[in-house]
């Protein structure tokens, strides 16, 4: 009952909106998306069964400041540790979404690639960490 009062009302709302020339997202109060039984946001920030990343996002990030930095060597030697600490986490983590790990894994050995090229470009070093941050945030949820 109550959800086919919402749906009433998510209706009424959405057919006002269009009535009225405010069809627009951005006019719509935030309550209409949350109820809304079909939300893109949802989608898009559906965590993965990977769990916390967070731990691993730090090094990113750590290792980003360096290139920002342009010390592209130190960045070489922080990356190494998010190397480790994922190749360590493997066994616990690969089983729960073999499919996602594999993204991240990708993700990581692009960064580590830029890093480690006999003359490092700031920049594809810079995109590299950049794609990694973002997908780790999708995996995580965040975005």
């Amino acid at each position: 009952m109550k959800r086919a009062v919402v749906n009433s009302a998510l209706l009424l709302v959405t057919a006002t909106a269009v009535a009225t020339g405010h069809a627009s997202a951005v006019h719509a109060p935030l309550w209409v998306a949350a109820l809304s039984p079909i939300s893109s946001a949802n989608a898009a920030t559906e965590a993965s069964k990977l769990g916390d990343l967070s731990k691993f996002r730090v090094i990113v990030v750590d290792t980003s400041k360096l290139v920002d930095a342009n010390d592209l060597a130190g960045a070489k030697k922080r990356i190494k540790d998010l190397e480790t600490s994922w190749d360590e986490a493997e066994a616990g983590l690969k089983p729960r979404a073999a499919a996602d790990w594999h993204k991240v894994d990708k993700s990581i050995d692009d960064a580590l690639e830029a890093l480690r090229e006999n003359s490092p470009s700031q920049a594809k070093c810079k995109k590299t960490l950049a794609d990694l941050l973002a997908l780790m945030d999708r995996m995580s949820g965040k975005v």
